[in-house]
């Protein structure tokens, strides 16, 4: 299962033909493996990875970072769910360190993660603090790299 996973991590495109001959299975095989990984939850869905910049559209993507206030009838799990809950917020995830929860936003501007974080995010009771990184540029993601290769279309002579 888990060479099964990683093939469709890194190109979950690929014909079930292909990944059955990769993996020296039967597409039939291939095909009830990937039913029982979506059964089962391993597979929590395929998405494509979209270079926004590339593509002309105007996104910006912010990391917050949650100092929360888990009490005894709520735990960082229920106040995980409620920020994961916006429809505004990509990613959650529970971090060891500094802070508690990194959150991930996507907005069409600077403005609009502002004002989500002042006032749906900050005034949850549990937050007792936030800190707002917007992301300038994407080098790498999801294991692959953003910028394409510079051409150097400098001319030179050698002598």
């Amino acid at each position: 299962m888990e060479e099964l996973l990683r093939i469709l991590e890194k190109n979950a495109r690929l014909p079930v033909e292909d990944i059955a001959a990769m993996m020296g299975k039967t597409p039939v095989e291939v095909a009830a493996m990937m039913d029982e990984a979506a059964e089962k939850g391993y597979i929590r869905g395929f998405e494509a990875l979209i270079d926004w910049e590339k593509a002309g559209v105007n996104l910006v993507e912010a990391v917050i970072e949650l100092h929360v206030s888990p009490r005894k009838s709520r735990g960082f799990d229920e106040i995980a769910s409620v920020v994961a809950s916006f429809d505004e917020v990509d990613s959650v995830l529970l971090m060891s360190g500094g802070y508690d929860l990194q959150v991930v936003i996507k907005g069409r501007s600077f403005q609009e993660i502002a004002i989500f974080v002042a006032k749906r995010l900050s005034p949850l009771d549990d937050v007792l603090s936030t800190a707002t990184s917007f992301v300038l540029r994407t080098y790498k993601r999801g294991g692959r790299l953003y910028l394409d290769e510079e051409t150097d279309d400098r001319e030179w002579t050698v002598l």
